[in-house]
């Protein structure tokens, strides 16, 4: 089977910010639409679709569980029904501020303090849905650690299909692929002001979203949302 789920963060439909994100990257995985990106100087369209491919193919999110198939045995309505489970006792919680920043090369819009509840979520997604996770085969444990992996992060990308978990989670939302210094530096600033207003609105951790890709090729786009249980 070729489908992919992932479990994402993935801010409201009706906030600024996702509509923002999503403009910003041409596609909003929603409604599973193309969107026109809008206007940055010194950086033509073309360039810029380029620069931002690979985050329009995931959607605007942050990851809590990576993209994976289904284990042998499992189905997509015993995932649904564990996430439900899982978010029934589970509160909505304040996001942290966010801010644009530079992250291994790419930037992304990164919390400006630590939340345990964030991490806690995470740490919870990632072990309690690997059950549904079909290992990792050989070509994908090689595809990423071509890329070049520490110790600690091959071990997690053994365990968990994934090496950026657990202690080496950073939780953020993609906005660019790698970068070359000039394009950094025209980038983030004037990223820094299209996103200001949509930064300045409290972010809130209400839901857990499922995301699906139906084949490689195709972009992700939200299968479900999962929303947590209001105090």
């Amino acid at each position: 089977m070729s489908r992919r789920y992932a479990i994402y963060f993935a801010p409201s439909e009706a906030s600024t910010l996702w509509t923002a994100g999503s403009q910003w990257l041409g596609r909003d995985a929603a409604r599973a639409v193309k969107l026109a990106q809008p206007a940055v100087p010194d950086v033509d369209a073309e360039r810029l679709s380029a620069l931002t491919r690979a985050p329009a193919q995931y959607g605007f999110h942050a990851t809590l569980k990576a993209p994976f198939r289904l284990a042998e045995g499992a189905s997509a309505a015993g995932l649904c029904d564990a996430l439900q489970a899982f978010v029934r006792d589970r509160r909505p919680f304040p996001l942290p501020p966010l801010q644009v920043a530079s992250l291994s090369g790419f930037l992304a819009l990164l919390p400006t303090s630590r939340s345990e509840a964030l991490h806690g979520l995470a740490d919870d997604c990632v072990t309690v849905f690997d059950r549904f996770r079909r290992p990792a085969q050989p070509e994908e444990l090689a595809r990423r650690r071509s890329a070049g992996l520490s110790e600690r992060h091959d071990t997690l990308l053994v365990r968990f299909g994934y090496p950026y978990v657990l202690d080496e989670f950073r939780f953020h939302l993609t906005l660019t692929e790698t970068l070359q210094a000039r394009e950094r530096a025209i980038l983030k600033p004037w990223l820094e002001q299209y996103f200001a207003a949509a930064l300045r609105e409290p972010g809130i951790v209400s839901d857990l979203c499922l995301f699906v890709q139906e084949r490689p090729d195709a972009p992700f786009c939200i299968f479900q949302r999962f929303p947590l249980s209001p105090a």
